[in-house]
């Protein structure tokens, strides 16, 4: 998988698949492209799929500080480093549906459809608090400190159950993430007010609310639905991270949804 140079930070990405359309996978927090690995196959039938790891994580430069508005412009400057020109389908999860609208919003033309799965509605103002404690956890003791309470919340056993190997998968990937940087988004995300984004949006929307996720019940999903005009709302046997947890639901969700327009 090579790496790129965009908007001042190395990115390591993949851009698969024989698609005559363009379709961006932003990966959730402490993920990287292989977080969408199980999914892509299905995908990349239909579509050129780029998939990148954001800057701080994976195998991309490492960060210590980060801002939404630089999330933004990393993918902008990917998608100019690629010379890829016309509107693209965008889709995140967890978090990494929280920078596709704040990207959506930026740039509006080069969003010909939005898929959003468990995304954060409004403010994370009521959840600074722990947010920030968790960046000094991880700050001081290491990722792995804050793996069992966080993936209890976001990785329920009725999903673990499904695929242990799966799990075990994830976990591995995840407890690698570099304290600095993981410590740097979750300070980031605390300030996030996504209120004013949603009205800015103009692409077709899809929003998937999953029906095993604590940390974003699917009401909250339901609220950004509403919030972004004409959009789908969806509900999906799922959890947090439906990208990992349920690959192929996942797929099949976002080619039905995609492949219409």
């Amino acid at each position: 998988m090579p790496w790129i140079e965009a908007n001042g930070a190395s990115l390591r990405y993949e851009l698969s698949g024989a698609g005559s359309r363009t379709l961006v996978l932003m990966h959730e927090a402490g993920g990287c492209l292989e977080s969408y690995e199980e999914a892509v196959p299905a995908l990349e039938r239909s579509f050129r799929v780029l998939r990148y790891d954001q800057r701080g994580f994976g195998f991309s430069e490492k960060a210590r500080d980060l801002t939404f508005d630089g999330v933004a412009a990393d993918l902008a400057a990917l998608l100019d480093a690629l010379a890829i020109n016309t509107p693209v389908c965008l889709a995140g999860c967890a978090m990494g549906a929280d920078f596709s609208v704040g990207f959506a919003a930026r740039h509006r033309a080069r969003v010909a459809s939005l898929v959003l799965a468990s995304p954060l509605f409004g403010s994370n103002a009521a959840r600074s608090a722990p947010m920030l404690e968790r960046a000094a956890q991880v700050e001081r003791e290491g990722v792995r400190a804050s793996m069992a309470a966080s993936h209890d919340r976001s990785y329920p056993e009725v999903l673990r159950a499904l695929d242990r190997e799966r799990f075990r998968r994830y976990q591995a990937r995840w407890v690698c993430n570099t304290p600095a940087s993981f410590s740097a988004q979750a300070r980031m995300m605390s300030e996030v007010d996504l209120t004013p984004h949603y009205a800015k949006i103009q692409a077709r929307t899809l929003v998937i609310g999953a029906k095993h996720d604590a940390l974003r019940p699917p009401a909250m999903a339901e609220q950004v639905a509403k919030a972004i005009t004409g959009s789908e709302y969806l509900l999906a046997d799922s959890g947090h991270f439906m990208n990992v947890q349920s690959p192929q639901l996942f797929a099949d969700t976002l080619l039905a949804f995609c492949k219409r327009g």
